[in-house]
């Protein structure tokens, strides 16, 4: 008897020590990242203050309407329509551009004034020009995420162009869950997953590119779903007088020796197949490097100047 209630006492001392040690770890990286520095923590924060799970289940998730949160020591705040920007009034007073895209349109990692739809606005408008330049990009969408995201939730907005800035992982199926609780929930647990992702996905660069080449793969569902969301929004723009232009956005990663021209030359070919305009943005980056360009270390999301070559590329380009 004395030897089960001995046993019991362990497990019972082992089961409080271990939850003591998680809570102090957890205390610890709580503590360690308030600098606001870690990226992969700053977008959990993103995932838990300014998204909330959506009732449209080709969404996954959205916005927050009327929102605003400091991320990586940078204030995001959602309007009315839960996208990044001042209110919106639903009826056009000036010439409407409505950017669809990822966290890249939605500028992470930089100051609402210094985003490229915000420094395109500058650019577009003088005396004789009157555009509103709206941003719906939103983290951890692809290409039918913020298809539906229009069709679904901005439709009404009505406007004039529309741009596809589209990104070389917007091709991938993305799942519509929202994780369990702890990794929701717990800083240390999502440390450790991360951790333990990159140690088994750690093939570098070779392995990325034959990742992307499975996933540009013709009967890839991911791709040919990419694929009819297109299509989808081409064919309602004709409808509706709409331009339609695609904006392809490089990975930012290696601009030296960049390894993913592939995707930008298969997306040129869908953009020519629908008759949109077709911007790639590669040029104006390649030979770049990550210090240059990257929101920060450890952050591949471009920077202020990284908008701004941007937006002078998409201007220049592009007949709104």
């Amino acid at each position: 008897m004395n030897n089960n209630i001995q046993t019991l006492l362990s497990i019972f001392l082992f089961v409080v020590s271990l939850l003591v040690a998680l809570l102090i770890g957890e205390g610890f990286l709580r503590l360690k990242n308030l600098d606001m520095n870690n990226y992969d923590i700053e977008m959990w924060k993103y995932a838990k203050k300014l998204k909330k799970p959506s009732l449209n289940p080709r969404l996954g998730h959205e916005h927050i309407n009327n929102s605003s949160a400091v991320l990586q020591s940078v204030e995001i705040t959602t309007n009315n329509f839960g996208m990044r920007g001042k209110q919106i009034l639903s009826k056009k007073e000036k010439n409407r551009i409505l950017f669809l895209g990822s966290s890249i349109t939605l500028g992470w990692g930089v100051s609402q004034k210094d985003t490229m739809t915000e420094k395109l606005s500058e650019m577009l408008n003088d005396e004789r020009n009157s555009y509103e330049v709206l941003n719906a990009g939103i983290g951890n969408y692809n290409t039918p995420r913020y298809v539906e995201l229009y069709f679904s939730k901005l439709y009404e907005l009505k406007p004039d162009s529309i741009v596809i800035q589209y990104f070389v992982n917007d091709a991938e199926s993305l799942d519509s869950g929202g994780g369990n609780w702890l990794l929701r929930n717990s800083q240390l647990a999502v440390t450790l997953m991360i951790a333990i992702n990159r140690l088994i996905y750690s093939g570098g660069e070779s392995s990325l590119i034959d990742h992307y080449k499975n996933i540009y793969a013709k009967n890839e569902e991911g791709f040919k779903e990419m694929e009819r969301s297109i299509e989808r929004l081409s064919e309602d723009a004709k409808k509706n007088n709409q331009k339609l232009f695609l904006v392809m956005t490089p990975d930012f990663h290696n601009l030296i020796d960049y390894p993913f021209s592939f995707i930008h030359s298969k997306m040129k070919e869908i953009a020519s197949r629908n008759n949109i305009e077709f911007l790639d943005l590669l040029p104006y980056f390649e030979g770049i490097s990550k210090e240059e360009i990257w929101a920060m270390p450890g952050d591949p999301h471009p920077n202020k100047k990284g908008h701004e070559i941007m937006a002078s590329a998409i201007k220049d380009n592009f007949n709104f």
